[in-house]
């Protein structure tokens, strides 16, 4: 896997290098380097592994499993104008 960057007509070094980084981020070369900076054992990535694959708990209250709260009105629940800062004269 080898990322190269020809330069464009008219492109600082600056705008190469940012360029460079976004490549190497969408192959996902930084996250590797992240995850292999420090050595984890075997027996970690499986605990960590089975910690993320495992079922998130259901919120009391929530009519259906996994379902996000209601998001309330931009107005507020008294109407648009219900107190609370702004302080037009």
């Amino acid at each position: 896997m080898s990322i190269r960057i020809k330069a464009r007509s008219g492109e600082s070094v600056e705008q190469m290098l940012r360029r460079f980084k976004k490549l190497c981020e969408k192959e996902g070369l930084t996250k590797d380097l992240k995850k292999k900076q420090n050595y984890e054992k075997p027996s970690e990535r499986k605990r960590r592994d089975a910690r993320r694959h495992e079922p998130r708990p259901v919120r009391p209250g929530s009519d259906r499993q996994g379902a996000r709260p209601a998001k309330r009105d931009a107005k507020g629940p008294r109407g648009p104008r219900s107190g609370g800062g702004g302080g037009g004269f």
